[in-house]
C-alpha cells in the first residue's frame, strides 16, 4: 500500500499504484442539500480586531459543523461586524466534497475542506484556480477507528469489513494505518459509507469496523472499542489537516478582506487557548451542544495560532510539500487524474495575510 513516506520513492511505479479501488469525490462526509445559514450567528459581538470599512464585497462562505476556530468566528458575528460595508453570506456543508462541488460551480469564495479535499480541487481534473488560506485544525483523536468487537490493535482486523467515507481525511488516515500495520485493501473489506449510514449498518452489525469522526464516532463508542486515531497516524508522518481555501481571483481582489478574515481565524484560535469556556460556548451553539459536550468535542484537534502556522513546518515553507504528497496519495487511489507540477503545488499557498497576521 502507499504512503505519504513512500510517495517520492514510489512515483515511478504509478501503473500499479492506479490500480487501486475508484474512490468517489467526499472529504469529511457524503453530500447534504447545502443550507444558507447567513442568519444564523447568534448575535455580533465588537471586533476584536480593526474595523475595516473599505471592503465592500459581497463573499460566499462554506463552512462544516466541525468544532474549530471558524465557528467561533460565525457564532460571534465578528466578520460581520469588522467588515460593516461588506456583505457576508454563510452557507452549510455536510463534506469537504461538497465544498469542492461548491468551487468548481462558482458559488462560493472560501471555504472549509479537508486537506485531501484541498488537493483534489487544485489537482486535474478539476484544476480549480484557488489557494490554501488557513489551516483551521489539524485532526487529531477527532477521527478515530473503532471496532465493534474488543480489539487491541487493527492488524487483528485483517479479514474484517470497515466502514469510511471514501475520499475523506479519515479514509487517508485508515489506510496509512493498514500500510502501517503490513495489511492491505486484499486484506480487509473496505466499504465507502457517509457517517449517517455508517450508523444504521453498526447497527445491523453489517460491519465490524469504522474510521469516523464525531458526532458519530461518539455513537458507536457507546459499545464499540476505540482502536486508534488520526494522533496515531499523525505521530508516523502522516498528519490530516482542516484546511481553509479561497479562489485566487478572489483573494487577489480581496487582499483586504483576506487580512481581516484571517486576523479572526487568528483571534478564535487565541480565544479557544485563552478562553476555552468562551470557545465551548460558542462552538456549542453551532453544534447544537451543550458547553461540555463542545469542550470534549474540541479535544480532538489541535489549534494552531498564525504566528506558528506561518513558520516553516507550515505556511512558510512544509504546506507545499504537504500537498505535493497527498497528491500523490491520491493518485494512487485514483482520486486525480495526474499530478500537477511542485511549483503548482507550492503557488497553491497563500502566504501575505498569515504571514502579517503572525507577526
Amino acid at each position: 500500500m502507499f504512503t505519504l513516506r513512500h510517495a517520492r520513492a514510489s512515483r515511478s511505479s504509478g501503473a500499479a499504484l492506479v490500480a487501486a479501488a475508484a474512490l468517489t469525490l467526499a472529504a469529511c462526509s457524503t453530500a447534504e442539500e447545502a443550507q444558507d445559514q447567513s442568519d444564523g450567528t447568534a448575535g455580533a459581538d465588537e471586533c476584536p480586531v480593526a474595523v475595516n470599512e473599505d471592503v465592500t464585497a459581497s463573499i460566499q462562505i462554506a463552512y462544516q459543523l466541525i468544532p474549530n476556530g471558524d465557528l467561533v468566528v460565525r457564532d460571534n458575528g465578528w466578520l460581520e461586524t469588522c467588515l460593516p460595508n461588506a456583505t457576508i453570506e454563510w452557507s452549510q456543508f455536510a463534506s469537504g466534497a461538497e465544498v469542492v462541488q461548491a468551487f468548481g460551480s462558482g458559488t462560493i469564495d472560501i471555504g472549509l475542506v479537508g486537506s485531501s479535499p484541498a488537493v483534489k480541487l487544485i489537482s486535474p481534473p478539476l484544476n480549480i484556480d484557488a489557494q490554501v488560506i488557513w489551516i483551521h485544525d489539524v485532526i487529531g483523536d477527532a477521527e478515530s477507528l473503532v471496532a465493534l468487537d474488543a480489539v487491541e490493535s487493527i492488524d487483528e482486523l485483517a479479514g474484517a469489513t470497515i466502514a469510511v467515507p471514501y475520499g475523506s481525511t479519515a479514509h487517508f488516515s485508515l489506510l496509512n494505518a493498514l500500510d502501517e500495520a503490513s495489511l492491505g485493501t486484499d486484506d480487509v473489506d473496505l466499504i465507502n459509507l457517509s457517517p449517517d449510514a455508517m450508523l444504521a449498518a453498526w447497527e445491523r452489525e453489517e460491519i465490524d469496523a469504522a474510521w469516523v469522526w464525531n458526532p458519530t464516532l461518539e455513537e458507536l463508542l457507546e459499545n464499540g472499542t476505540l482502536v486508534m486515531s488520526s494522533e496515531d497516524t499523525a505521530a508516523s508522518g502522516t498528519a490530516t489537516f482542516d484546511l481553509a481555501a479561497g479562489t485566487t481571483e478572489f483573494i487577489d481582489a480581496n487582499p483586504e478582506f483576506m487580512e481581516t478574515w484571517t486576523a479572526l481565524q487568528n483571534h478564535a484560535v487565541q480565544t479557544i487557548q485563552d478562553d476555552p469556556d468562551a470557545a465551548a460556548e460558542a462552538i456549542g451553539a453551532q453544534l447544537g451542544v451543550s458547553p461540555e459536550e463542545a469542550t470534549e468535542l474540541m479535544e480532538g484537534y489541535v489549534y494552531l495560532p498564525a504566528s506558528e502556522q506561518a513558520g516553516e513546518d507550515y505556511f512558510g515553507g512544509a504546506m507545499a510539500e504537504t500537498l505535493d504528497l497527498t497528491a500523490e496519495f491520491l493518485l494512487s487511489q485514483q482520486e486525480i487524474d495526474d499530478i500537477a507540477s511542485s511549483e503548482h503545488y507550492a503557488s497553491a499557498v497563500y502566504t501575505d495575510a498569515i504571514a502579517g497576521v503572525g507577526e
